[in-house]
């Protein structure tokens, strides 16, 4: 009788939990899937970011936050949200390469140095995200920033917590003793507790790379030269040996991450395209066998050839000692003739423009320097789209405005083509589907 009740409790639980089951699934059928969000966009005219001709008449239809197809006069689906851009033209969200998001000059350079701290920078470092956004810059690479302030950053955006472009971070710039990267020219006494970028030797570049990507480096960057906005007497002279960068590089690859170098002077160029960094930040004094290097070993040049007139006209006014004016006046012609003579050789060359040394939000300023140095607006355009997202390893996801990437897309009232400037007066914004500006 015993055993008969035992099995009859084991079938009654079998009933019990059929029928919970039961019901969980019928309640799962119940609630309907979430429809996908279709959205259009309509304008006169589409550059798409591969270096073609324009596209007369698009529409672009989204699904969420992907694109699902692009062509001239196609249906709009039943319950889309139409975006009419009338007479405007569409891009794909543009995309800087060489930022540092986390801070911009304030008035004056002592104050910047001593009188503020990470914090303040921390603070502050969502508006100038919002304010490149909104410029049209759905992408950036930040090339080095304090306390890790950019991985902060990087990680609230991907959240949805704060409002700013697609982002990928160096950390802590990685630099030698004495060099750019280190703080120089003042009494020895004198120091700024922090986390620490300065590495000597293979040993200790080999553990800072580790650290960097321990605490969330996307890419890393080295300051492989003398520099503009430090107080080293040199304007361009290597700072690291081959060997060390040799390992700086097999280490990062080691971690699966590219390598930007900062170098302005022409031996260390070399030894950075030698030593196989992705890509050579600034560029300056890039000569004839630095861009055959450079195209050989498919190193991509990144030349902010825009911040020198925003540097000669007012830093003087905000205190930099008078060294780093003289330094910037020796690169900024260099840099621009340099940029051409890479133009016309055909190297790797995408978009970056220092944003930071001068007020974010202004990167479109570029475009027209660009086009004045050598390149065509096609060619302006493409190095922010297309080959920026090459260079960022990121070309299956942005970069051009075609099936299966991101909704990332803005809009100015005229034609690039034709006045690049428009791009320092974008008028709409999408980022993943989302509009920020319309």
């Amino acid at each position: 009788m015993k055993r008969v009740d035992q099995v009859g409790q084991v079938g009654l639980v079998g009933v019990v939990l059929s029928a919970a089951l039961a019901v969980t699934m019928a309640g799962q059928t119940l609630q309907p899937t979430a429809p996908k969000k279709i959205t259009v966009i309509k304008a006169a005219r589409l550059i798409d970011g591969q270096g073609g001709a324009p596209l007369a008449n698009p529409v672009v239809v989204i699904e969420d936050d992907r694109i699902a197809s692009v062509g001239a006069g196609l249906p709009v689906p039943a319950g889309a949200e139409v975006i009419d851009l009338g007479g405007a033209t569409l891009l794909p969200g543009l995309i800087d390469c060489h930022t540092h998001l986390t801070g911009q000059p304030g008035e004056n350079y002592y104050d910047d140095m001593f009188r503020k701290s990470p914090i303040d920078s921390a603070v502050v470092a969502h508006l100038y995200a919002t304010r490149t956004l909104l410029a049209g810059f759905t992408t950036v690479r930040d090339v080095g920033a304090s306390e890790l302030i950019d991985v902060a950053m990087r990680n609230a955006i991907n959240r949805g917590e704060i409002v700013g472009p697609r982002m990928q971070v160096a950390t802590l710039a990685v630099g030698a003793t004495g060099g750019h990267g280190d703080m120089s020219g003042f009494s020895p006494y004198l120091s700024i507790k922090g986390l620490d970028g300065i590495a000597d030797g293979i040993d200790e570049i080999r553990k800072l790379v580790r650290t960097e990507v321990k605490y969330g480096a996307d890419v890393i960057k080295v300051a492989a030269t003398a520099g503009v906005l430090s107080e080293e007497d040199s304007v361009g002279a290597p700072q690291f040996s081959q060997e060390e960068l040799n390992a700086l590089v097999d280490e990062a690859h080691m971690w699966e991450k590219r390598v930007a170098a900062h170098a302005h002077g022409t031996e260390g160029i070399k030894r950075v395209i030698k030593a196989g960094v992705t890509s050579v930040e600034h560029a300056s004094f890039i000569d004839d066998e630095g861009i055959r290097l450079a195209r050989e070993k498919g190193t991509w040049l990144v030349m902010d050839i825009y911040n020198d007139d925003y540097i000669v006209a007012e830093f003087a006014k905000k205190g930099y000692p008078q060294k780093i004016i003289e330094k910037e006046r020796l690169v900024g012609r260099a840099q621009r003739e340099n940029f051409r003579k890479a133009v016309q050789a055909g190297a790797k060359m995408a978009f970056g423009s220092d944003a930071g040394v001068y007020p974010h939000g202004w990167n479109g300023k570029q475009f027209a320097k660009m086009v004045e140095w050598g390149m065509t607006p096609n060619q302006a355009i493409k190095a922010a789209t297309i080959d920026a997202a090459e260079l960022l390893g990121w070309r299956d996801r942005i970069g051009s405005v075609e099936a299966g990437k991101f909704a990332d897309v803005i809009a100015v009232t005229g034609d690039p083509i034709k006045d690049v400037t428009e791009l320092e007066r974008v008028k709409f914004v999408m980022k993943g589907g989302v509009v920020y500006k319309r």
